[in-house]
């Protein structure tokens, strides 16, 4: 480990195989999963934008490019490195004002015949105790796309806001040819979304799969995203909330039993918020406080820095990976909340006595992990960086592929189904209530030392985003790997119980061992569910090194 102020590493391609190398910029950079995208951030770079008009551009452009991930009713999160100061967007929305317990409650037991709230079911957000349907409006909370995006460009940007548009809109209208990895999660998602029956699901089967060609090449239009997006360029996104998107919402909901109202939209803000940090071995890790699970990364490394950990491919080192991680995140299941209704103290899990507390619990055998007693002690990602210095790291999700499954008729807006993360469970403080903002799985990262940047990371995918970015932060800091190599390498997720998933690539004896030690291991050879990064590192001399994601169609634009 380098403790320069950057993280040094040797550019060319050694230990895992990639068709990509470490890609260096001087003047900027924009980092994503989807080519087109990181075109737009670039050509706002060229024009004289900054790393804010970069991400915003490249942000709309993606809802247009990766629908399956995110839309224009998604949330946000955005890390910001602007002129030597960091700062925090919360750009996730509440739950709608008359969306309540009660209300699903009653819901759920017109559907299934049952007031059961606990299902057992599912990876990672079972913990959660929560029954809430993963579709409809009962998942619907209030979208913060496109507040954020006019409150990051009213606070920084440099460029004319409606020329962040243009590259979108085009997309939109002209069309534009499908990536193999974005084909891929359309055609598996079809099926799913063509058998909903009723009016309600009729807007996302006639604006996103009927008639459409979802081959890789094949070329896509979505005219009425074009449309929503030239409204939204104009009006400076205020459309959304109180003008004539907004009744276009409101009126679906009133006609097809919705929650949410012209108040619910008008009242919505994002919030700019202190990002918390851990030092890890000399350098500050930073992610968003809660609402955000970005908590979980830093519960997870302040264990480890209380271990030693061995190489890469270690197996007593993955088993330790693995054992931190579950117990991580079972606290933040347990205890991570809007902030306004969270009882636990966020300081607590980023102090010495946690991390040695529960790092004292991990033996050579796999755990079923506990909560801590506090008495006792389909998303995308981006980055850029401009000639400046400015760096962003922006994640933004409308959680599950094609989100609720409901699509504003004429409009393109796919809505997020994001309150499926609230709990039913009444001593959870995730329970559902209305106005409250539920548990969020996206998290951008950010590596700053001694006060300065490093530089912007993240790994999109819901529940492995915590998962990846600690990987990522491992293999960048414990195991000296290039960007391109951290992310290259082989992936691990814990998805409940002792289960652990593990990419093909795994080395097998390491497989052999960690089922030695109790793990139940399963060998995937799909990797789409191992998550989805970017990187972006300051070097000296005002260099960028950067590297994209084998997982996705991603790609370094550098200028």
């Amino acid at each position: 480990m380098n403790m320069s102020g950057y993280i040094s590493f040797d550019g060319t391609m050694t230990r895992y195989p990639s068709r990509r190398s470490v890609a260096y910029g001087k003047n900027g950079m924009v980092c994503t999963s989807q080519t087109l995208a990181a075109q737009a951030g670039l050509d706002i770079l060229k024009k004289g934008g900054n790393a804010v008009d970069a991400a915003i551009a490249t942000a709309i452009s993606l809802t247009v490019l990766e629908p399956p991930s995110n839309g224009i009713g998604s949330d946000l999160f955005a890390l910001i490195w602007y002129h030597g100061k960091h700062y925090g967007l919360n750009g996730s929305g509440p739950a709608p004002l008359k969306l309540t317990r009660e209300a699903v409650l009653e819901k759920i037991a017109k559907t299934n015949g049952s007031m059961a709230v606990e299902t057992g079911t599912g990876k990672i957000a079972s913990l959660s105790a929560s029954a809430m349907p993963d579709k409809g409006w009962e998942t619907v909370t209030v979208p913060g796309a496109p507040a954020s995006w006019k409150e990051m460009h009213r606070k920084f940007g440099a460029s004319d806001f409606e020329d962040l548009f243009d590259a979108a809109i085009r997309y939109a209208e002209e069309g534009y040819p499908l990536q193999p990895i974005c084909s891929r999660l359309w055609k598996k998602n079809a099926p799913k979304v063509m058998e909903l029956e009723g009016k309600l699901y009729a807007p996302v089967q006639e604006q996103f799969f009927q008639n459409k060609k979802m081959e890789p090449g094949a070329l896509m239009k979505l005219p009425e995203m074009g449309k929503t997006l030239r409204e939204l360029a104009k009006t400076g996104c205020r459309s959304f909330y109180e003008g004539n998107i907004a009744r276009e919402i409101t009126d679906f909901a009133k006609k097809t039993g919705g929650y949410i109202t012209e108040e619910d939209l008008r009242s919505y803000r994002p919030e700019w918020v202190e990002p918390i940090s851990l030092d890890y071995r000399g350098y500050q890790v930073c992610e968003i406080p809660p609402n955000s699970h970005g908590l979980v990364v830093l519960m997870t490394l302040n264990i480890l820095r209380h271990m030693e950990l061995a190489g890469k491919e270690d197996p007593e080192t993955i088993h330790k990976q693995l054992e931190a991680m579950k117990i991580g995140y079972t606290d933040g299941k347990m205890y991570i909340a809007d902030p306004r209704y969270m009882k636990a103290d966020v300081q607590y899990f980023l102090s010495d006595a946690y991390g040695s507390k529960r790092a004292a619990e991990i033996g050579n055998e796999a755990i079923l992990p506990r909560p801590v007693d506090l008495n006792c002690g389909g998303t995308v990602y981006l980055c850029t960086a401009d000639r400046e210095g400015n760096m962003v790291s922006l994640i933004q999700s409308h959680f599950q592929n094609f989100g609720s499954k409901l699509a504003v008729p004429g409009t393109g807006i796919l809505l997020n189904n994001r309150g499926n993360n609230f709990s039913l469970d009444p001593r959870r403080d995730n329970c559902l209530a209305p106005g409250k903002k539920p548990y969020h799985t996206i998290i951008p990262g950010f590596l700053m030392k001694d006060g300065e940047a490093v530089g912007p990371f993240g790994v999109m995918g819901a529940f492995m985003q915590p998962q990846g970015q600690v990987q990522v932060v491992n293999n960048l800091i414990d195991f000296s790997l290039n960007p391109q190599e951290a992310l290259d390498a082989p992936r691990w997720q814990w998805i409940g119980g002792k289960t652990v998933e593990v990419e093909a690539a795994f080395d097998k004896e390491t497989v052999a061992e960690l089922r030695r030690r109790g793990h139940d291991v399963k060998v995937m050879e799909n990797f789409t569910s191992f998550g989805r990064g970017q990187i972006i590192l300051r070097q000296p001399e005002g260099v960028y090194a950067a590297a994209t994601e084998p997982r996705a169609d991603g790609v370094v634009a550098a200028w």
